[in-house]
C-alpha cells in the first residue's frame, strides 16, 4: 500500500458573481514510503493547493486523497508543514519556536528542553538559541522552521516553496542543509516548486503539472546516485533531466502567462 495516494482529486474556487475556476482536475499520484517527490509545474498550476489538500488545511471536494490507507480529514500531526515564508512567531526565540509544537503534546519540561536542542544541532544553529528571527538571515530562519517541524515527529513533511524567497547562494546552501537533514531523519517529502534544477538535485521523483486546471502530465524517475554536493549539477546526465523537463515545463509555463 502507497503511504499517500491522490485519486481522480478536483477542486475548483467560487468568487462571488463569476463561475467557478476549476485549479486541479483529475489529479491521480501515488507516493511511497520514504521518497522524496517534487511536484513541478508553472505558477497558478495547483501545486500548492494540492499540498494543502493534503495537509488537510483545505476540504476536498471531489475525489480521495489518503494517507495510510485513511482519508484525510483535516489537519494532523502526521503531516509537518513547512512554507515560503518561514511563518516562524516573531515574539518567541528560535528555542521558543522549535518547542511550540512539542508543549502541545505534552512532553516534560526536560524532554521537550532536550529535543529542541537535538533539532537545533541538526540544523546547525547552536549558539543562536535565544535569538528572534528578527536578528536571523532568511536561510537561519528557514532552518528554525525545519527543524519546528521536524522535531513533532510527522511521517510525512510537505514543504511550498521553502527557498522561493531566498537568495541563489543562500538557496544553494539550503539545498545541502535539507539533503544532509534527510541522510539523518528520512520521511516522505513532498515538495513544491517551480524551479526545474531544484526539482532534480533533491529528488527521487518529479511529477510534472499542467497549467490549470492542474493535472499530473507525466512523473520522472530521477536516477542521479548518491547527491554529494552541487557539482553534480555539472554532469551531463543531470543536464539531460533538467532539459527534458523544462521541455515538458515549457509549453504549459507560456500558456500559464496569456
Amino acid at each position: 500500500m502507497s503511504q499517500i495516494v491522490f485519486d481522480a482529486v478536483r477542486h475548483g474556487y467560487r468568487t462571488k458573481g463569476r463561475a467557478e475556476m476549476v485549479a486541479l482536475s483529475d489529479v491521480n499520484l501515488t507516493v511511497e514510503q520514504g521518497e522524496f517527490v517534487s511536484l513541478l509545474g508553472p505558477s497558478g498550476c495547483g501545486k500548492s493547493t494540492l499540498l494543502y489538500l493534503l495537509g488537510g488545511f483545505v476540504p476536498l471536494q471531489s475525489g480521495r486523497i489518503l494517507m495510510e490507507g485513511k482519508p484525510v480529514t483535516g489537519p494532523g500531526p502526521d503531516r509537518g508543514v513547512v512554507f515560503q515564508n518561514f511563518a516562524l512567531f516573531p515574539w518567541k526565540t528560535v528555542r521558543q519556536n522549535i518547542a511550540y509544537g512539542l508543549e502541545r503534546q505534552g512532553l516534560t519540561a526536560q524532554a521537550r528542553t532536550e529535543r529542541v536542542q537535538q533539532f537545533i544541532d541538526m540544523v546547525q544553529l547552536r549558539g543562536f538559541e535565544d535569538s528572534f528571527p528578527s536578528q536571523l538571515s532568511g536561510g537561519m530562519r528557514q532552518r528554525v522552521a525545519i527543524a519546528r517541524t521536524l522535531a513533532v515527529d510527522p511521517r510525512v513533511l510537505l514543504m511550498d516553496e521553502p527557498f522561493g524567497a531566498l537568495d541563489a547562494q543562500t538557496r544553494e546552501i539550503m539545498h545541502e542543509e535539507l539533503l544532509a537533514i534527510m541522510r539523518r531523519t528520512p520521511m516522505t517529502t513532498i515538495f513544491v516548486t517551480h524551479d526545474v534544477r531544484e526539482a532534480v538535485y533533491l529528488s527521487d521523483r518529479v511529477a510534472v503539472m499542467s497549467s490549470r486546471p492542474g493535472r499530473i502530465k507525466e512523473v520522472v524517475t530521477i536516477d542521479l546516485g548518491p547527491r554529494t554536493g552541487p557539482d553534480i549539477m555539472k554532469s551531463a546526465k543531470f543536464n539531460e533531466y533538467v532539459e527534458y523537463l523544462w521541455s515538458q515545463v515549457k509549453t504549459d509555463a507560456v500558456k500559464a502567462m496569456q
